[in-house]
């Protein structure tokens, strides 16, 4: 016997269109709604499958439609389906609808970070979900595209960092964040005993790679931010150029002064 709910929506003057909607490995997916509409967006079918996954619809006459297959747990699916008077055959794949959950903790106290901003994006670059932790460090991104995906995240004071998460069909992810605090490097360029302005303030690691450059305001200041700790060399330019040693370390805000003069000055 025809199942209850595909009864309801056949026609004896439609063609009809059959198949079955499967998820992962194949295993059937019951209670799927199928639904049929014309390219003009109305509805002209609906049903839903069985329990083996099998569903019949019936397209009012020939022509191109849009078949529409969507179930608890799974991602929606839509396809052009053409009918030409002959009985249509058509299979649906849905793909699983995963959650992703977190917590965003910092790396030195161990304590959660709250009001990160937590940002999903497909390996194409585009954004999927984005929102913020709470109280407790912990973010929630429900009923997303499963598979590969790179996961940013950023706060004020830390470091952003960005990595790969690989969502599963199914069920729940959970992947946990550490965030370094980001160092700030403060100072002030002077030469003759006045701040200099459109000084230029050059950061260098230990391997001799630029991390960073800035240009003095009229107040003679500079600032490097979200740097990570260790020995860095500063130079500075505008008079004779001039190089300091100097290690950052700890969390906060570290400040480094820089004289410049002309030799014997």
């Amino acid at each position: 016997m025809p199942h209850p709910a595909a009864a309801s929506s056949r026609s004896s003057a439609g063609v009809p269109v059959s198949g079955h909607v499967t998820g992962a490995e194949s295993a059937p997916v019951p209670r799927a709604v199928i639904t049929l509409i014309s390219l003009g967006g109305r509805q002209v079918g609906r049903t839903v499958t069985h329990s083996d996954g099998a569903y019949t619809v019936d397209a009012p006459g020939t022509g191109s439609y849009v078949l529409i297959a969507s179930a608890e747990g799974y991602q929606p699916q839509a396809s052009t389906v053409v009918v030409r008077g002959e009985p249509v055959s058509y299979d649906v794949l849905l793909s699983g609808a995963g959650d992703l959950v977190g917590t965003v903790r910092s790396a030195d106290h161990r304590k959660p970070v709250a009001d990160a901003m937590v940002v999903a994006a497909d390996v194409r670059g585009d954004v999927l979900a984005a929102g913020l932790t709470d109280a407790e460090g912990t973010f929630s991104i429900t009923e997303i595209v499963p598979g590969r995906l790179t996961l940013a995240v950023t706060a004020a004071g830390y470091r952003a960092i960005a990595l790969r998460v690989e969502v599963a069909a199914q069920g729940v992810t959970r992947t946990d964040l550490e965030l370094s605090p980001g160092l700030h490097l403060l100072g002030t360029v002077r030469a003759a005993g006045g701040p200099l302005s459109d000084a230029r303030v050059t950061l260098i690691d230990t391997a001799g790679n630029v991390v960073a450059t800035a240009t003095t305001g009229e107040d003679g200041g500079y600032a490097f931010t979200d740097l990570d700790g260790g020995a860095y060399t500063v130079t500075a330019a505008g008079y004779p150029p001039k190089a300091t040693r100097l290690s950052v370390h700890g969390s906060g805000v570290e400040h480094h002064d820089i004289e410049l003069s002309h030799p014997g000055d």
